[in-house]
C-alpha cells in the first residue's frame, strides 16, 4: 500500500506541475523605501512567484515547456503603514514564434495604481467570486490577461473566457478603496485594459492579434515574405481602430509591446512597404515615432 500511495503521489504531483500555465519570474525592489527590513520584500517576491506559478488558472494541461513566459517587476515606492505598501507594477509576457527561439512580447503593461496589504509569510489567497484583497486580485487580473492574450494569438478570440474572468475581478473590486479598478479614475488602468479587450468596437483588434501571430510571425520561419505581408495587412486595421478610438489604452499597451518587433520585421521590407508602414506606425504611435524612423533608414 505504501509503494502504491507513493507512486500515486508522484504521478499526481507530476500532473499538477504540468498543468500550471505560467512560468513567471518575479522581482520586488524598494529603492525608495528606507528603514525597512528588506527581508519582507524577499518573502513577498517568493510568495508572488509561488502564487502565479503553482495555481491552475485554466482547466487545460500544459507541459513544462509550454508554459507562458512572463515577468512581474514590483517597485515599492512607499511603506504607508506596517502592512500597507504603495508600488508600481510592470507586467510583461511573451510567446514563441513557431519553430524558432524568438519570443514575441505579448503584453507590456505598467500599472501605476498599485497599493496592497501584506504581512510576511501570509498566504496569497484568491477567489474568483469575490475581492478578498488587492494583492491577490491584481495578480489574478494580470494572470488572466496574460493567458487571454496568449490564447488569442493561437485562435481567434481564444482568450475570451480569461478576459471575462479578468473583467469579473474588475467588477468585484468596484466598491473597494484601491485605485485602478474604476472607469472614472483615469483612462489607463485595469478597468480600461480589459474593457477595451471585450468591447465589440475592438473585435477587429482581436482579429489582428490572431493574424499577426499565427499568419504572420509563425509563418516567417518558413516564408519570410508571406509572414511579413500578413503583418503588413494588419497595419491599416490598427490604423482604423486608432482613428476610431484615439485614446485607447489597449492600443497603447500593444504598441509598447510591439514597437521593436515592428522595426525588425519591416526594416528588410521593400522600400514602398517600409515607407507606408513607418508612416502609419508613427501616426498611430507618436510616442515612438523616432524609433519607427529606423524602418526607412535601414
Amino acid at each position: 500500500m505504501t509503494r502504491f500511495f507513493a507512486t500515486f503521489l508522484l504521478v499526481f504531483v507530476g500532473y499538477q506541475v504540468q498543468s500550471q500555465e505560467l512560468n513567471c519570474t518575479v522581482s520586488v525592489i524598494s529603492p525608495q523605501v528606507q528603514n525597512t527590513e528588506k527581508r519582507i520584500f524577499e518573502t513577498l517576491q517568493n510568495d508572488i512567484r509561488e502564487f502565479m506559478n503553482t495555481r491552475a488558472w485554466t482547466t487545460d494541461v500544459f507541459k513544462l515547456e509550454e508554459r507562458i513566459e512572463c515577468s512581474i517587476l514590483i517597485t515599492v515606492t512607499e511603506r504607508i503603514s506596517a502592512d500597507r505598501f504603495k508600488a508600481t507594477m510592470q507586467v510583461q509576457s511573451s510567446r514563441p514564434a513557431y519553430m524558432t527561439a524568438y519570443n514575441s512580447v505579448m503584453l507590456n503593461a505598467n500599472d501605476q495604481d498599485f497599493t496592497f496589504q501584506y504581512n510576511e509569510n501570509q498566504p496569497i489567497i484568491f477567489q474568483d467570486n469575490q475581492h478578498s484583497d488587492n494583492l491577490s486580485s491584481v495578480l489574478a487580473f494580470y494572470a488572466y490577461m496574460i493567458i487571454g492574450m496568449d490564447y488569442d494569438s493561437f485562435s481567434l478570440k481564444g482568450g475570451e473566457p480569461y478576459f471575462q474572468k479578468a473583467q469579473q475581478i474588475v467588477s468585484n473590486a468596484q466598491n473597494e478603496a484601491e485605485r485602478g479598478w474604476k472607469a472614472f479614475e483615469g483612462s489607463r488602468n485595469r478597468y480600461w485594459l480589459v474593457e477595451n479587450m471585450l468591447n465589440a468596437r475592438y473585435d477587429e483588434f482581436r482579429g489582428v492579434i490572431y493574424t499577426y501571430h499565427r499568419e504572420g510571425l509563425d509563418m516567417m520561419q518558413s516564408d519570410v515574405q508571406t509572414g511579413r505581408n500578413a503583418i503588413a495587412e494588419c497595419v491599416p486595421k490598427l490604423k482604423r481602430i486608432r482613428l476610431d478610438q484615439p485614446n485607447s489604452y489597449l492600443l497603447t499597451v500593444f504598441f509598447t509591446a510591439k514597437v521593436d518587433e515592428f522595426i525588425n520585421i519591416f526594416k528588410e521590407a521593400f522600400p514602398d512597404v517600409k515607407t507606408k508602414v513607418a508612416n502609419d506606425l508613427m501616426q498611430m504611435d507618436p510616442a515612438n515615432a523616432n524609433k519607427y524612423q529606423a524602418i526607412v533608414k535601414s
